[in-house]
């Protein structure tokens, strides 16, 4: 081990569970699987000298090498980085992520995320959350995703926000754009989704044997209803409280009804310059000595003028 990197030869007792588990038990808690996997996606991680992707099975003997110059930078606090707030409280906040702005920094030094905005108007996000790159929040937005984010200001509303969150207590709602033709006015898109080991910045939702077993996926689950049609497109209500990354544009793709804009998933790249996917609520019901909230936004012009000049 080097102040470097960190090296781990793989036991008897790892073989055959996935590289992504392996490699979080070798870091010995300074991450996470949320950033082991910006590990694998980076590049930072290799198998004998190779690049691996997660999906890979530990083999005994082999030798793992994790590049910790990738491994959670620290946000750099941005105080005068513009910063959309819609609702403030001492224990919590949410704020609005337009589309083209990445949630948090992935390199050393990186600037212009939503979380440098963040921590540099509550510098007490700073001790705060699942490691120093992404400080108070309680999850992320797509890059080209827009909408509400949630983050926590204190270590105690971060803790059970974040365990309401993995529960699927706190509520999300989504609006896409779709391709509309034959899509049902409202449906469950009930499908396991797994990490593509051949393409890491893509999940596969996986329906097939071969697919389970090549993706080791984890339950995920969609509902929508239809809002409005115009021409081609459909406008859907989405709820996923649980989801996991890509789930929502990778849940319509595989139902044949692609985002529009979505380049990742098949969708129409000339139809709008992002995947037509909003944020526009977050609630969570509260309890005993914490006060509720529901906040709300608007549709974004980008994806209404799609669905209005349709």
């Amino acid at each position: 081990m080097s102040a470097e990197q960190v090296e781990y030869v793989v036991q008897a007792a790892d073989a055959g569970e996935r590289l992504d588990v392996v490699v979080v038990r070798a870091l010995r808690g300074r991450a996470g699987r949320a950033r082991v996997r910006d590990l694998f996606e980076s590049g930072a991680v290799l198998v004998q000298g190779r690049v691996a992707t997660k999906g890979w099975r530990a083999r005994a003997g082999d030798l793992i090498t994790v590049r910790l110059a990738s491994l959670d930078p620290t946000a750099v606090p941005e105080p005068d980085a513009s910063l959309d707030v819609r609702l403030e409280r001492p224990d919590l906040v949410v704020v609005y992520k337009p589309a083209g702005q990445a949630t948090a920094p992935l390199q050393p030094g990186e600037q212009g995320t939503l979380v440098n905005a963040l921590v540099g108007k509550y510098p007490e996000m700073a001790g705060i959350g699942y490691g120093p790159r992404e400080p108070g929040i309680l999850h992320r937005l797509d890059t080209g995703t827009s909408g509400l984010l949630l983050a926590a200001r204190t270590p105690a509303s971060f803790d059970f926000l974040s365990r309401d969150l993995r529960a699927g207590k706190i509520r999300k709602e989504y609006l896409v754009i779709c391709e509309g033709m034959g899509l049902p006015e409202s449906g469950i898109i009930d499908i396991p989704i797994g990490v593509d080991p051949k393409h890491p910045r893509r999940v596969v939702p996986c329906i097939r044997a071969e697919e389970i077993r090549r993706c080791d996926p984890r339950p995920a689950r969609t509902s929508y209803r239809v809002e409005q049609r115009s021409g081609r497109w459909a406008l859907a209500i989405v709820e996923a409280p649980r989801a996991m990354r890509h789930q929502i544009r990778a849940h319509f793709a595989a139902i044949e009804h692609p985002l529009a804009g979505d380049d990742l998933y098949g969708g129409d790249t000339g139809a709008v310059a992002r995947h037509a996917l909003h944020a526009r609520m977050i609630g969570w019901a509260g309890r005993e000595d914490v006060e509720p909230f529901e906040v709300t936004c608007d549709m974004p012009e980008d994806m209404a003028a799609l669905i209005r000049e349709a």
